[in-house]
């Protein structure tokens, strides 16, 4: 079954809001390495690495469906200055606008009959779930130590253990 109009709009604008959280999570990796925060600046990219195979996804569902997606417009956010917990609260936020997004394409998906994208839309769902429990904690964390360096440290450590997940699961 090939896209309607509405779901092809939908999927691209899905597509461009994935690889801005790509970008987004790549300027805050680059905010925290030049704050000597290398552990968390490595999470930070494998969330960027995690996003743009969100971003795949999506473009592959597009494609097995006879659309080309389009990729709209993205800019480069700015977090000079900010505190790892600041940094981190703006990775929550983003995250949380990509659930909505993700929302929303479900919505359309209900309004256009479109049955076909729903195992992909749940599987992000609950992908997004994950994301938003996960940052939320470090959140959490950097928010309870306030000052203390060396508890930064701690989770600067505990975050650069983090080995990129690969994502076995790149079909839908």
């Amino acid at each position: 079954m090939e896209l309607t109009k509405n779901m092809a709009a939908a999927v691209s604008d899905q597509v461009t809001m994935e690889l801005e959280a790509s970008i987004v999570y790549l300027q805050l990796a680059i905010e925290l390495e030049d704050q000597d925060l290398t552990g968390m600046s490595s999470w930070m990219r494998a969330q960027a690495e995690e996003e743009q195979v969100h971003a795949a996804k999506f473009m592959q569902h597009s494609l097995d469906r006879g659309t080309a997606p389009q990729i709209g417009t993205i800019s480069a956010p700015s977090f000079s200055g900010k505190s790892p917990a600041e940094l981190f609260q703006a990775a929550l936020d983003h995250e949380r606008k990509v659930s909505e997004s993700i929302r929303n394409l479900y919505r359309t998906a209900q309004k256009e009959d479109d049955i076909d994208i729903i195992p992909l839309l749940n599987w992000f769902i609950e992908e997004q779930v994950e994301e938003e429990a996960s940052v939320g904690e470090i959140v959490g964390q950097l928010e309870g130590i306030g000052d203390d360096f060396s508890g930064l440290l701690r989770i600067d450590a505990k975050l650069g253990a983090r080995t990129p997940a690969v994502v076995a699961d790149t079909e839908e």
